[in-house]
């Protein structure tokens, strides 16, 4: 059975920070649009940001892995990412305009500003991560606070700690959900659970697209498609449709926790907001952040490092972890069917390495013991450029099909290394311009 849609003017595919600005951005223009979000919005379940909730919403209940054994935890639900992320932001890197002529600068610092992206206050940002980032300065290394899309003051009841990456109860954190609340107001209507199968097009133009929803199969005419599924949902979208090119190749942002455990440290850092204190080594592309698992979640991750690591469980109240990330080079990729491949290249490795050594060095410092310090399975937090600016699309983020666009971190043309939200958010309003023209 076909069912149609009055044609939008724009049909937004995905509602993290990319679809969500998109959306928002033209119905406040006085266009129509349509966003299809495969998920649920979860916002109002009391499953949400528990751990029950996290393995509902999480494609493969948070079990998605790469065939080299990288975890990739994707939400899937209204919100996208932003759901299930640190808050943590970061300005778009100059290597946007002087590689690429693309000037990110002006609509970050717009939408920064509206977010009031800032770091926590001094009291906020834990004693533990505190005293990490003391330990670090201590053996040369200046951390800074982290910046913030994190609100403490929109709510009386002001929880963060580790689980906060399972979803923001409080409401402190910003959530992409947000703008597509504001789009809908604007007259956007919105359809959730959802999915997109295949973008339609005409010889070089697009027409609309074609899924299911609740079993039944549907077909959306259409003007326009941003395709804003992510790093991984988009190349499958995109294969589907006949871009072989999409999904060839695929960063990750490789992050492991570096862990030990200590005496004395005066609270517990996994009841502190995560990521409070960082540092950023251009020279090495690897940045280091205060961050630990959340308390469930730990002996799971630490069964993939061997039968006794589960066992270290009771000593996660006086765990100290530090996150490394590494900006890693393109390899690996997606197909079709969502199957993932991606492993570290040779430099990739060097770099992990050395990370992890300086992280250990930290922890020693920061007291603790030498034979309790080790580090986690790899996972890829930002998955991207599987549909790459100069491969997939143009610059002005349009597809070789006229009126199809890409606006999400598949689209950077390398890794970020960085926290991706803002600089999607960037790209997204420099899309929404061209759109509203």
């Amino acid at each position: 059975m076909t069912a149609q849609a009055t044609a939008p003017i724009t049909l937004v595919i995905g509602s993290g920070p990319g679809g969500a600005t998109v959306a928002r951005e033209l119905a406040r223009g006085g266009q129509r649009v349509l966003i299809i979000e495969r998920g649920k919005d979860w916002r109002g379940s009391r499953f949400y940001g528990t751990y029950p909730g996290a393995v509902a919403y999480a494609d493969k209940n948070a079990l998605l892995f790469s065939s080299e054994g990288f975890n990739i935890v994707r939400p899937l639900m209204l919100g996208g990412a932003t759901s299930m992320y640190c808050g943590c932001s970061a300005n778009p890197g100059d290597w946007w305009l002087e590689r690429y002529g693309i000037d990110l600068r002006p609509d970050a610092a717009a939408a920064a500003a509206e977010l009031k992206v800032a770091p926590l206050a001094p009291e906020l940002r834990g004693r533990v991560s505190t005293r990490i980032a003391e330990a670090a300065g201590v053996l040369g290394m200046s951390w800074a606070p982290q910046e913030k899309m994190m609100q403490p003051g929109r709510t009386k009841d002001f929880d963060c700690g580790a689980k906060c990456m399972l979803g923001c109860r409080c409401g402190a954190k910003w959530s992409a959900a947000e703008w597509i609340d504001e789009a809908v107001a604007h007259g956007a209507e919105l359809w959730t659970d959802c999915r997109v199968d295949r973008v339609l097009t005409s010889g070089r133009t697009v027409v609309g697209v074609e899924g299911v929803q609740n079993g039944k199969y549907f077909r959306i005419d259409a003007e326009r498609v941003v395709v804003a599924a992510g790093g991984i949902g988009t190349p499958i979208l995109l294969r589907k449709s006949g871009f072989s090119a999409a999904g060839d190749g695929l960063t990750v942002d490789t992050t492991a926790m570096v862990y030990g455990h200590a005496q004395g440290t005066e609270g517990r850092q996994g009841d502190e907001p995560p990521m409070t204190w960082s540092f950023a080594d251009d020279d090495l592309r690897v940045l280091y952040s205060t961050l630990i698992d959340p308390w469930l979640m730990y002996p799971l991750i630490m069964a993939r490092k061997g039968p006794l690591y589960p066992l270290t469980w009771q000593r996660w109240g006086r765990t100290l972890g530090i996150m490394i990330k590494v900006k890693d080079e393109i390899s690996g990729g997606v197909d079709g069917e969502g199957r993932i491949w991606k492993d570290l290249t040779a430099r990739d490795r060097e770099r992990l390495g050395a990370a992890e050594a300086v992280a250990g060095k930290i922890l020693r410092e920061a007291g603790c013991s030498p034979g309790s310090i080790f580090t986690t399975p790899l996972r890829g937090t930002h998955p991207g450029s599987t549909a790459r600016i100069d491969t997939v699309v143009g610059r002005d983020l349009q597809t070789e099909v006229e009126g199809l666009f890409v606006c999400d971190a598949s689209v950077f043309p390398e890794a970020l290394g960085r926290p991706t939200v803002l600089t999607i958010i960037a790209l997204a309003r420099r899309l929404s311009r061209r759109l509203l023209v």
